[in-house]
């Protein structure tokens, strides 16, 4: 799998812009704010349908036009793919392969296997449980259609019951029949969800372990810890058990939507207690685990995507992930950096072919 070539029509700060790609290391290279993470963003766009740092598509559109589109060339199982994606105001986003406009978004998900490495993963550590929740989900569902509907069903009851708790509160009526209906499939939906995210962590977190001992070269212990309220109790039994607090607080305040994944250092919080390096190293760490799950469950390499990460890592670390891309454990690979000279000393390093595009 790789990206043969993209075209990007008024896309952020792009006019018009195409490139052509060598099959394993693209570097984009230049000042900050010249557009160097919007291309990688366009590439992501062309496998999920989405930015993965602008939640409002509107916003992806050029300042002063009315629409983007991002048009890419893949060649996958020796096969020739086309993807396009665009947007106009007003209107659904579109995407489509080889011509053929999907109805879904979610049906295209995991055909182009890919995985980014930003300075925003940060957030990981920084922001809520829900964020946390969405990386879980996002590797799952790259792999698993079913497991994406089941979640999308999940959410769309979860907000029927809210919507219900509310009606009773501001009606002063309450119908527990009705209650009971929303209780029995948000119990059968994320019932199946807290099962498949328990199987996915047994056997990513033995992946991390390894990417963690391997980048940082640390002898100290590292935990991903899943957390659910679905651990001491059935969904259903839960929801039964809380009503009289879903009641006062007008929402459910149980379920797999509060779970989450705790990220420790020797037992305790990475964020509290974690030294910015062995933050870092955590991170990176976390995605190349998901690089290589992603890779052994689809049969295919990922692209993967570097954002500025060799801004943020030590030479130690550097060399490290150069040995990795020099075992093949990688297929193609994105590169954004505001150092040209650092970034072809890295690449030269790894005596693989690349291109170096200044930007």
């Amino acid at each position: 799998m790789h990206l043969k070539k993209i075209s990007l029509l008024n896309f952020k700060n792009f006019s018009e812009a195409n490139f052509n790609f060598e099959h394993k290391i693209n570097c984009f290279v230049g000042k900050n704010g010249v557009g160097k993470t919007n291309i990688l963003d366009a590439i992501f766009h062309l496998a999920f349908g989405k930015s993965y740092f602008n939640t409002l598509s509107v916003q992806n559109i050029k300042h002063g036009e009315e629409f983007f589109v991002i048009d890419g060339e893949f060649e996958k199982q020796n096969r020739s793919e086309q993807i396009l994606c665009s947007l106009k105001k007003g209107q659904k986003k579109i995407l489509k392969r080889n011509g053929k406009l999907y109805e879904k978004f979610s049906d295209h998900l995991g055909f182009i296997p890919l995985v980014i490495i930003s300075p925003t993963d940060a957030d990981l550590i920084r922001e809520g449980s829900e964020t946390r929740r969405r990386f879980i989900d996002s590797v799952i569902s790259q792999l698993d259609n079913v497991y994406l509907h089941q979640l999308i069903n999940y959410q769309k009851i979860l907000q029927q019951r809210n919507a219900l708790l509310k009606y009773f509160a501001a009606n002063r009526v309450f119908d527990n029949e009705t209650l009971e209906i929303y209780n029995e499939q948000l119990a059968t939906f994320g019932s199946t969800i807290y099962e498949k995210r328990k199987s996915f962590l047994e056997e990513f977190i033995p992946i991390f372990n390894h990417y963690y001992q391997d980048i940082s070269n640390s002898s100290e212990q590292v935990q991903l810890v899943y957390e659910s309220q679905l651990e001491s109790l059935d969904l259903l039994s839960l929801l039964r058990e809380n009503i009289n607090k879903d009641k006062a607080l007008q929402y459910t305040s149980v379920g797999i939507h509060k779970d989450d994944l705790s990220f420790e250092i020797e037992n305790h919080s990475i964020k509290k207690f974690g030294s910015q390096g062995q933050q870092k190293s955590f991170l990176i760490a976390l995605k190349l685990a998901q690089f290589e799950f992603v890779k052994k469950q689809s049969g295919e390499k990922p692209i993967l995507l570097f954002d500025d990460i060799f801004d943020k890592l030590d030479e130690m670390r550097v060399s490290k992930i150069v040995a990795m891309v020099n075992n093949e454990s990688f297929g193609q690979l994105f590169i954004s950096d505001t150092h040209p000279e650092r970034t072809e000393s890295i690449v030269k390093q790894t005596h693989q072919s690349y291109k170096i595009f200044n930007i």
